[in-house]
């Protein structure tokens, strides 16, 4: 019977290999066609498209209280996504950009999905109908590990980047990334290297972001091999420190157990250079003072083009919180 079983996921998993490579690249004609071009923007020189190559990509989902969620959200057009039973999801994205425009870099992604429109979508379909929905995250905390990477991404596409200490962290067990600031721990998250599913992925992924008082919403390309692993066959943990980026999300009641993990070795990913962006609104004066309106140019205009990386983060002993046994 084992081996019955064994035999039918391979062959599923051989049938979902053939029809995923099948679907055309998500990136759009337009970045095509620049494809040479040159570009500088804010001082910082580009050759289109912004992209990146031979990338490893670390990503879990866990769900979350929607309800918590709602109120880390930034103005009223923002609406956490629903998987059922008062739920939501927090995904965990950790890249090491190998080779880009502005050099090496860690990008430590820790987003809320979401929806964009008048009201909450109804659960699950967001996933289905991404478009019709604006299904997207919306980016919490985003530490990177060079400065020139805070000044593009923030003064150019509104992230909530900052920089920090950080690694990433590949054994034949498991996946791991941690980021500090200041001293401070900020988060840890520690995957079982899923099975080699080599799943060909050619996802197009939306960013809403505050900045400036503005909602800014970016898209970006991924295309890639990636072992998987859903539901019970997804291990990992996620540990939270004291660092101000991650006050918010300690507050989500996120689960101990992921919806799924994944693994990339080697991801091709572009950045869109178009971006759009509105004003976060609210009710009254007061609220939208007081609401979630991200950092103000001034966060920006001292920043230089420095690719230095901070010190990677001081992890603890082997039975320390930040380090993870799996």
């Amino acid at each position: 019977m084992n081996d019955l079983t064994t035999a039918l996921g391979q062959s599923l998993q051989r049938l979902l290999q053939s029809a995923l490579s099948r679907l055309p690249s998500p990136v759009p004609e337009r970045q095509t066609r620049l494809a040479g071009q040159h570009a500088l923007v804010d001082g910082i020189p580009y050759t289109m498209p912004v992209n990146s190559d031979n990338s490893p990509v670390l990503m879990a989902a866990f769900p979350v209280r929607r309800s918590a969620a709602a109120r880390l959200l930034p103005g009223t057009e923002l609406h956490p996504v629903g998987i059922g039973w008062g739920r939501g999801l927090l995904i965990v994205t950790v890249v090491n950009y190998l080779s880009t425009d502005i050099g090496r870099y860690i990008e430590y992604s820790l987003a809320i999905a979401v929806t964009h429109g008048p009201k909450p979508a109804p659960p699950l379909l967001p996933a289905l109908l991404m478009g019709t929905y604006g299904t997207g995250q919306y980016v919490v905390d985003l530490p990177v590990s060079s400065e020139i990477s805070v000044k593009g991404g923030k003064g150019i596409w509104g992230m909530p980047k900052h920089q920090a200490n950080l690694d990433f962290v590949v054994t034949p067990r498991k996946v791991s990334a941690m980021y500090a600031v200041d001293g401070m721990h900020g988060c840890t998250i520690d995957i079982k290297r899923p099975p080699h599913t080599n799943l060909p992925l050619k996802l197009a992924a939306v960013n809403y972001c505050a900045f400036r008082g503005q909602l800014m919403k970016s898209s970006i390309y991924f295309e890639a091999q990636a072992d998987v692993a859903l539901g019970r066959h997804a291990q990992a943990r996620l540990v939270f420190g004291d660092a101000p980026g991650v006050a918010g999300l300690k507050t989500l009641h996120v689960s101990r157990k992921p919806l799924f993990t994944a693994y990339m070795p080697t991801a091709h990913g572009v950045l869109d250079d178009h971006y759009e962006g509105w004003f976060l609104t609210a009710t009254t004066g007061e609220l939208a003072a007081s609401a979630h309106l991200g950092d103000d140019l001034g966060s920006v205009v001292h920043l230089t083009n420095s690719e230095e990386w901070l010190a990677p983060p001081r992890r603890l002993s082997h039975n320390g919180d930040n380090e993870v046994e799996m």
